[in-house]
């Protein structure tokens, strides 16, 4: 008589057919979020979206494009502006100013004194630069924004930077006043944030102007 086969743990089983299930569904799972998804919103944007998807460029005259050998900024991130025949973005603590690889704010808490004395001198800076009173300079132009990236500043903060640029540039203060004005979006969907100016399109839409 043939002794029977040792039996196999009566966990074995059970812990096998669970192993195998979770593969199939790591499988299943890797398929269609990690590759079906992101290829179908990818075509996706590609189809509805095709500037945005390929980083909202811009060329030096400030029309939209893809190319990026032939753009000069990308709409949604601020880049800085220096002399005085430009119109100036509000400052960055993103590395040394507006570097993408080093998105962030300054971290000072509003009593630093290191943070007090920088926006001291900024506001002097912004008065002393436009001729006018300490007290008139609007707060993004001596605050740094979270991500150091905003490409957005007040209208308050470039309609007080229209007489030096147009001085600068040679062109009528009118004119300058209103292109800011052309330039100055409204709040999202009528209701979300506040009335803004994109910095780098006003400042390709001031060189076509003075060319």
């Amino acid at each position: 008589m043939t002794a029977p086969a040792p039996l196999r743990p009566a966990t074995a089983v059970p812990f096998l057919r669970q192993t195998w299930a979770g593969l199939r569904v790591l499988a299943v799972l890797t398929l269609v979020l990690g590759l079906a998804y992101p290829l179908a919103v990818t075509a996706a944007a590609q189809v509805l979206l095709p500037w945005q998807a390929h980083g909202s460029l811009l060329i030096a005259d400030g029309a939209r494009t893809t190319d990026r050998a032939l753009a000069v900024g990308s709409a949604p991130v601020g880049q800085a502006f220096t002399g005085p025949q430009w119109f100036h973005p509000r400052p960055s603590a993103a590395g040394e100013g507006y570097d993408t690889r080093a998105s962030g704010g300054s971290n000072l808490g509003p009593q630093n004194p290191d943070l007090v004395r920088q926006v001291q001198e900024r506001r002097a800076q912004a008065a002393e630069q436009d001729g006018v009173d300490p007290g008139l300079v609007p707060p993004d132009a001596v605050t740094a924004s979270g991500s150091g990236l905003d490409p957005d500043i007040s209208p308050a903060w470039a309609l007080q930077q229209v007489p030096r640029v147009a001085r600068e540039r040679g062109l009528p203060e009118r004119e300058v006043r209103a292109l800011v004005r052309r330039s100055t979006l409204g709040r999202d969907l009528g209701v979300l944030g506040e009335p803004r100016v994109n910095v780098l399109r006003l400042n390709l839409a001031l060189r076509t102007m003075a060319s």
